[in-house]
């Protein structure tokens, strides 16, 4: 890691991406959880508060692609292998959830010609 990176990183904490296997910030990184009671579905955790072990994944479809050829989600999540939520996420975007609102313009009347 260079001088430049650790400025720029500040005293964040590093994770290694379970694709592509390169340290970055912690907030660069998405985590990924398995779901658990005996499911074996990979979950993103976008708070990065939800119980159990945790993955750490770059979010791009290179990385994604390399961790599903490695298999690294079975390794790292303990034989969670049910990637849809995590490649739903990276193919649609960060915001999945939260639907865009039009923004409408607020009129007011010109003074005086309230009725």
């Amino acid at each position: 890691m260079t001088v430049a990176e650790m400025l720029s990183t500040g005293n964040q904490p590093q994770r290694t991406c379970i694709g592509c296997r390169k340290k970055g910030p912690r907030s660069q990184l998405l985590r990924l959880v398995a779901e658990g009671s005996g499911s074996t579905a990979v979950l993103v955790d976008e708070r990065r508060r939800m119980a159990g072990r945790g993955a750490w994944l770059h979010p791009s479809a290179s990385c994604l692609a390399l961790a599903i050829k490695r298999r690294a989600f079975g390794r790292a999540l303990e034989g969670a292998t049910g990637t849809a939520a995590v490649e739903h996420r990276i193919t649609s975007g960060p915001n999945v959830d939260a639907a865009p609102v039009a923004a409408t313009p607020t009129v007011q009347p010109e003074s005086g010609s309230e009725i």
